[in-house]
């Protein structure tokens, strides 16, 4: 049945912007706080306020649109969208409809092993809401305006999707542009970065749309999957069992993996758009956008190819480490200070992800010192400091408040490696002679046996000598013939 239906689907992505301040007045954007702590009369509205365009926003905004390849729109205008929500106290939200900061972009993503163009219809600027706080224990709703004009930007889709696989790359590609500008911190678990779903279905082979619904501020990839199959499944059950499908927006419930109706779906004309009295024309300079243009970093995919070609690094490593900007810049900064390449790439990749899961850390959270990383890497290459020693150190480096000295961590734990060679031969010939059956499976040829003896051999000394210089005096003895007895 699923066969016979494509899913035909558009995208309303909002960004929260990572600017200090909110997009017309000076309150703080941080995230959180006290309610209604973060709010004045020009975020709520109040009669006799006036707003004031916040200059980054507008600079943030013409470089998200150069890294989508959109075009810059020279002279830009805000526009009054009215509606009245409890979560708008002034009932009415500034944003763009008429000339929005960009249109005609795209987005190259790659879903299910094929490469696909994405085409964005266009992208705006515009204030956020309040929230509203709904009471467990009683029937009353409280509204939160700390959030009520945080600057946001709205990158509406073209309907180029036809799978949920093609929905996350997207998502993924534009939280990836964004976070390396700055520009926004894509925290979906905040509210910074989420995307309302236009859906339809219609019979495979048919060009003509059907009819759409719109799924609200869904804000985690794995809610978005979800309800994009969820949604799908409702409206071909609706249609096959001869029912018709209603424009409307409905709401995501992720605990019960279900949506349920909002309202009718709402047009342009329903919200009255008219031009922002309050604020004047944008006119953006050949200079203004020249330098936005020259202040778009290395993205993700350069430097995963630069990657590969300066370091020598396999693909897939490469690319583990771009995913993250401040991971790739931590690697560089990492071999700058003397580490390997190929080293500092697989503490980064597997080591550090390993332990911070271990210490129940984001990798958002952790800042280890680039020259403390370095020096534990090279002290492990070394010998110095055995494997297990050196999770422990990169534990306390990733968890640390404030940095910390390796090599006196080291030696006030007790962790250098001791190569006492009188202890390690003593270690040696006690193991074999302990362990005659794994000495008889090694001299017959089944030489994994002495993975069983360098580990013993490792407890006998307490992990103070190398692995590397155990293996070889354990090599060496095995080597020798049997001693005879009379």
């Amino acid at each position: 049945m699923r066969e016979r239906w494509e899913t035909v689907i558009g995208l309303e992505v909002h960004a929260e912007l990572s600017t200090a301040s909110k997009i017309f007045c000076g309150c703080s954007t941080a995230f959180g706080g006290e309610p209604n702590t973060r709010c004045c009369p020009v975020c709520m509205g109040l009669p006799g306020t006036l707003p004031v365009l916040n200059e980054k926003v507008l600079e943030y905004a013409v470089r998200a649109g150069l890294a989508l390849h959109c075009e810059i729109d020279r002279e830009t205008r805000f526009d009054r969208k009215n509606y009245f929500y409890p979560d708008l106290p002034k009932a009415y939200q500034i944003s763009q409809l008429y000339r929005p900061i960009a249109r005609n972009g795209y987005v190259d993503i790659v879903a299910d092993g094929a490469e696909k163009r994405i085409r964005i219809h266009e992208m705006h600027m515009e204030e956020d809401a309040g929230k509203l706080v709904h009471s467990e224990f009683e029937r009353v709703t409280y509204p939160d305006y700390n959030r009520a004009g945080t600057p946001l930007l709205e990158i509406v889709s073209e309907p180029d999707f036809r799978s949920s696989a093609e929905v996350l790359a997207y998502l993924e590609k534009i939280r990836s542009l964004f976070t390396y500008m700055g520009i926004s911190d894509c925290k979906m678990q905040e509210g910074s970065m989420r995307a309302d779903v236009n859906l339809s279905v219609r019979p495979m082979g048919e060009t003509a749309y059907g009819v759409r619904t719109e799924t609200k501020n869904i804000n985690s990839l794995r809610a978005i999957e979800h309800a994009i199959e969820s949604e799908r499944s409702r409206q071909i059950h609706v249609i096959t069992n001869g029912g018709k499908v209603i424009q409307e927006t409905r709401r995501w419930n992720d605990d019960l993996k279900t949506s349920v109706p909002m309202r009718s779906k709402e047009n342009a004309p329903d919200y009255r758009y008219f031009p922002e009295p309050d604020l004047p024309a944008i006119h953006i300079s050949e200079a203004f956008l020249q330098a936005a243009r020259e202040s778009l970093p290395e993205f993700a995919e350069e430097r995963q190819a630069r990657f590969v070609k300066e370091y020598g690094l396999p693909e897939n490593d490469a690319a583990r480490l771009v995913a993250r900007r401040e991971t790739a810049e931590l690697f560089e900064a990492v071999v700058a200070q003397g580490a390997g390449a190929h080293s500092a790439a697989n503490w980064l990749v597997v080591h550090v992800p390993h332990v911070l899961k271990t210490l129940s850390e984001s990798a958002e959270d952790a800042h280890p010192d680039a020259s403390e990383l370095a020096e534990l890497i090279r002290r492990t290459e070394r010998g110095e400091i055995s494997r297990p020693d050196a999770l422990k150190v990169l534990g306390a480096l990733l968890s640390a408040e404030t940095p910390f000295g390796v090599a006196d961590y080291i030696r006030e734990n007790g962790m250098a490696v001791e190569n006492d060679e009188s202890a390690l031969e003593d270690a040696v010939r006690r193991v074999i002679a302990a362990n005659p059956k794994a000495v008889e499976e090694y001299r017959s040829g089944k030489t994994k046996a002495i993975g069983f003896l360098i580990g013993q051999a490792m407890k006998e000394l307490k992990g103070k000598s190398a692995p590397a210089t155990v293996h070889e005096r354990m090599e060496a003895a095995l080597r020798e013939p049997p001693s005879v007895t009379a």
